[in-house]
């Protein structure tokens, strides 16, 4: 008998596991990896709502501070009223002209704790029957500290100007009955100042009605029969 090796019996227990041709093609570099699952993708807009976020978050952070300081800082507006008065000339004789020279003592009043108000220009006429009767005079800027109060006396005249005969007329009647109702008018910029911070230039116009006892030839102050508070539209 032959003798058989240690495989003799049984070959199959001594035949060597083949490597699978991919495997040995993948050791070799010459194969492609298996695929590799790719990541989920982001989702689509967040940046885009996290950035309106942001500004939303931005602007109402803005306008609470904005509110805050604006009820903490809101300016009221300043308080006038005329409290004396004084005819030197009141000529409406010369048709169709008049003269006048007139003194008002007018209080201004500012009432606010935080704000002081800048009057960069100031200006002030007499007007009769809604028509002009004195030219406007510049008065000199005024600063207005707050809780203080300011009065201004200054004097209008015209000299000699032209008037409608309504005016003229009027004046005429008027004196006659011993009563005179006129308007004094103010006028101008102003500014607002709370801290360190100072608004834009903002105009004013004031409208004080005032009725004065006069008498024909009367020259002087006059007692001032109705002086109610002025209007003041800013």
């Amino acid at each position: 008998m032959g003798t058989f090796g240690p495989c003799g019996a049984n070959c199959h227990s001594c035949t060597k596991k083949q490597p699978h041709h991919s495997d040995t093609l993948w050791d070799l570099g010459l194969g492609k990896p298996p695929p590799i699952p790719s990541p989920p993708p982001p989702p689509q807009g967040g940046a885009g709502r996290s950035c309106c976020l942001c500004i939303f978050i931005f602007l109402l952070l803005a306008g609470a501070a904005v509110l805050t300081v604006w009820l903490i800082y809101r300016p009221h507006k300043p308080r006038f009223v005329v409290v004396g008065a004084a005819i030197y000339e009141l000529n409406a004789t010369s048709q169709p002209f008049i003269s006048t020279s007139m003194q008002f003592t007018i209080v201004m009043r500012n009432t606010n704790k935080r704000v002081s108000i800048y009057y960069d220009k100031l200006q002030a006429y007499v007007s009769y029957r809604n028509q002009q009767i004195t030219p406007p005079l510049d008065l000199p800027p005024l600063y207005h500290a707050t809780k203080t109060t300011v009065a201004l006396s200054p004097v209008l005249d015209s000299g000699m100007v032209p008037a409608s005969a309504e005016v003229v007329n009027g004046l005429m009647i008027d004196e006659t009955y011993g009563v005179v109702a006129l308007r004094v008018v103010l006028l101008g910029k102003l500014r607002w100042k709370a801290g360190a911070i100072k608004t834009v230039k903002y105009g004013f116009y004031v409208r004080c009605d005032v009725w004065v006892g006069l008498k024909k030839g009367g020259v002087g102050p006059v007692p001032l029969l109705g002086a109610p508070p002025c209007k003041v539209d800013i």
